[in-house]
């Protein structure tokens, strides 16, 4: 079972959602990563400041995951647009 860490910005950004089923929704999707790497619509980036990205809906939501310690951090939540990746 990993630990998920949500970074300051990460929150943020999930805050600033006005949807309300989005952002539960979000939030329930992420807290599935503390099975990673046994989770769905997730994808391994190259050249991005983050290692892995987490699919939900429009959002991607991108995350480190440290194998040694079992922690997931959050880092951003994002609405896909041309500016995400």
């Amino acid at each position: 079972m990993n630990a998920i860490n949500w970074k300051p910005k990460a929150v943020k950004q999930l805050e600033k959602i006005r949807e309300t089923s989005v952002r539960q929704k979000i939030y329930t999707d992420v807290q599935a990563l503390a099975d990673f790497p046994n989770c769905q619509d997730i994808k391994k980036l190259s050249n991005h400041p983050y290692s892995y990205r987490l699919r939900v809906g429009h959002y991607r939501v991108f995350f480190e995951f440290d194998g040694g310690v079992q922690v997931v951090d959050i880092e951003e939540v994002k609405k896909r647009d041309e500016h995400t990746y």
